[in-house]
């Protein structure tokens, strides 16, 4: 009898939870937006902490790149700019690491992650920032990639997820603009300015390529994504979509894209392009890149520095509460 009563319960919880989760995606079906305190399934929660959390790291390890360059601008414009610049990123992660917390995780548990390794983020981070005209690269082609991504993750299925990405797609159009400006610039200066231009292009082409993610058929998360629509385009599509875009505003410059195999398919009215060096990329991802260790350490250094930052302002916060309590 017990075994029947067990059996019994386990059907019907199962049954009610097939339920709820047809109800669950009908929601997503006909475009309502997932909130905190809406039934989920745990999948679909652990996947978007996994990307939501991802995305933060990115923004703030995407700061170290061009955060030493600060001091390097050639102009006193220049160096507001990238300032300015720099405090957008952390902007963003704090957007970001506050929706991923909607979810349930906290952001010592995030950053914890981070410092151990255990988390990732985007691996065009990478890789190192040799010269002033790589301040142009990474706004033009970086966050010219990141930018196809996110406004994407305006329409995502978690609103406080899609709500981020808002204020956050409209500034990084700032960066792309700015990081072509720098580009245009040295394209139209002397023969050892254009010669920077072009190296930076050559060594941030590839990587930037890499942010899509690995082919299609090798992404293990993207179907789930797009079924539950975290994701609305698949990482080759929006692939196809930058070099599309990219490959044009190259001629403006004046410059080339490093890849004999790039042309155009009338056929396909699109752009073919070479192959990517997958060898690299899962390289990097596993933590063997150029800058990884360099990176992570920075990072932990920063949260191991800012921990009696962390603890004062507790510190108070605890003692305005208590003096509230008592008045």
């Amino acid at each position: 009898m017990q075994v029947n009563a067990l059996f019994l319960y386990t059907q019907r919880f199962d049954m009610e939870t097939d339920a709820i989760e047809k109800i669950f995606q009908q929601k997503i079906d006909e475009e309502i937006k997932i909130e905190p305190k809406d039934w989920m399934p745990e999948k679909y929660r652990q996947t978007l902490i996994r990307q939501i959390s991802q995305h933060a790291h990115s923004e703030i390890v995407g700061m170290l790149p061009e955060g030493g360059w600060i001091k390097y601008a050639p102009t006193l414009k220049r160096k507001a700019i990238l300032i300015a610049k720099v405090q957008d990123e952390a902007g963003h992660g704090l957007y970001l690491y506050s929706a991923a917390e909607t979810l349930g995780i906290d952001y010592l548990t995030m950053m914890e992650q981070l410092v151990s390794g255990k988390a990732k983020y985007s691996s065009i981070f990478n890789y190192p920032s040799l010269s002033w005209a790589d301040m142009g690269a990474i706004g033009w082609l970086v966050d010219g990639a990141a930018i196809l991504n996110q406004v994407m993750l305006c329409r995502t299925s978690y609103g406080p997820y899609a709500r981020a990405m808002v204020r956050i797609c409209k500034e990084e159009s700032f960066h792309q603009r700015q990081g072509f400006d720098i580009l245009y610039t040295l394209s139209q200066g002397t023969d050892e300015q254009k010669a920077m231009c072009q190296d930076a292009i050559n060594r941030w082409w590839w990587p930037s390529l890499m942010m899509f993610g690995p082919k299609d058929e090798a992404s293990t998360h993207s179907d789930q994504s797009m079924n539950w629509k975290i994701k609305r385009k698949s990482n080759d599509e929006l692939r196809g979509q930058f070099v599309n875009m990219i490959a044009e505003q190259v001629k403006v410059l004046g410059m080339t894209l490093p890849d004999p195999d790039l042309k155009w398919n009338e056929e396909k009215n699109s752009y073919d392009f070479g192959e990517i060096n997958w060898d690299e990329f899962w390289n990097v991802v596993k933590g063997n890149g150029p800058c990884n260790k360099q990176r992570i350490e920075a990072r932990r250094k920063a949260h191991e520095g800012g921990t009696w930052v962390r603890e004062a302002a507790l510190a108070y916060a605890d003692k305005k509460k208590n003096k509230s309590k008592a008045a």
